[in-house]
């Protein structure tokens, strides 16, 4: 999403350091939050910023836009289950220091499994935010996700699915240009949306991602991984499967459940 709406603004398909264009107001390291803070407000572009927050954790605006990405909660786990085995020493040296400095959580970085099922279940099955039951090493998704779900039909609010991005990824990006009132030219319009996929994307990780690069194991590459769906299925236990869809049940709504899922706009 950093991507599409650094093609939208700066209208142009050349590859742009994302952390240099779009400030990550929730991180702990390696920037102290003042210096995030100089970045964003030394920038001449229209600013558009990353958070991993719930709604609720954020502040909110009325003429602030917000986009919320979501995917299948499953889907999200085995993503990140590579994310994490990617980090690299001095990445996971800083997550455990920025824990134990943080009197509210006063602990390392809960640790990677190596196995993805068994990563599955502790993320199914233990919750790092007290009053959660699952999400580790994060907060709950169902959680999370039903923040975002609940402010949906406010104006300044746009929920887009994974999915629906890699159905039609020309389609979903005139929707966040619509939602942005961001017009493009229609021989450019090709060049960006061909720049916004997986593959390119991965071809020009490194240049994206710039020094956040060095965080992980193999570099750009690392990062953008396979951008496929399903591949829980055959590694997470029925159990845990079964348990996922019990709590989706419990805690969302019917159409949010069958949202996170599916998609559609």
């Amino acid at each position: 999403m950093q991507r599409i709406v650094g093609l939208l603004v700066f209208q142009t398909p050349e590859p742009k350091s994302i952390a240099e264009t779009s400030g990550w107001i929730d991180r702990r390291f390696p920037q102290p939050i003042e210096a995030v803070i100089a970045q964003i407000e030394a920038q001449k572009h229209r600013r558009f910023l990353k958070s991993h927050l719930p709604l609720d954790g954020l502040p909110f605006y009325d003429d602030v836009k917000y986009i919320h990405v979501a995917r299948d909660g499953r889907d999200a786990c085995m993503s990140f289950h590579n994310h994490g085995m990617s980090f690299t020493d001095g990445m996971i040296e800083g997550l455990n220091k920025a824990g134990m400095e943080d009197e509210a959580i006063a602990r390392p970085y809960p640790g990677i499994p190596v196995d993805p099922r068994q990563f599955f279940h502790r993320w199914i099955t233990t919750g790092e935010v007290p009053g959660h039951e699952d999400g580790s090493p994060s907060m709950s998704y169902f959680q999370f996700e039903k923040s975002w779900w609940e402010a949906r039909s406010r104006p300044n609010v746009l929920l887009v699915h994974y999915n629906d991005l890699k159905s039609d990824l020309s389609g979903g990006m005139q929707r966040i240009a619509d939602f942005l009132a961001i017009s493009v030219a229609r021989d450019l319009w090709p060049q960006l949306v061909a720049a916004a996929g997986f593959e390119a994307m991965r071809r020009d990780g490194d240049a994206l991602l710039s020094t956040a690069a060095a965080t992980f194991k193999y570099g750009g590459r690392g990062f953008f991984f396979k951008g496929t769906n399903e591949r829980w299925r055959g590694v997470a236990s029925d159990e845990d499967l079964a348990l996922y869809e019990a709590k989706a049940e419990a805690m969302l709504s019917q159409e949010c459940a069958r949202w996170v899922a599916r998609g559609g706009a």
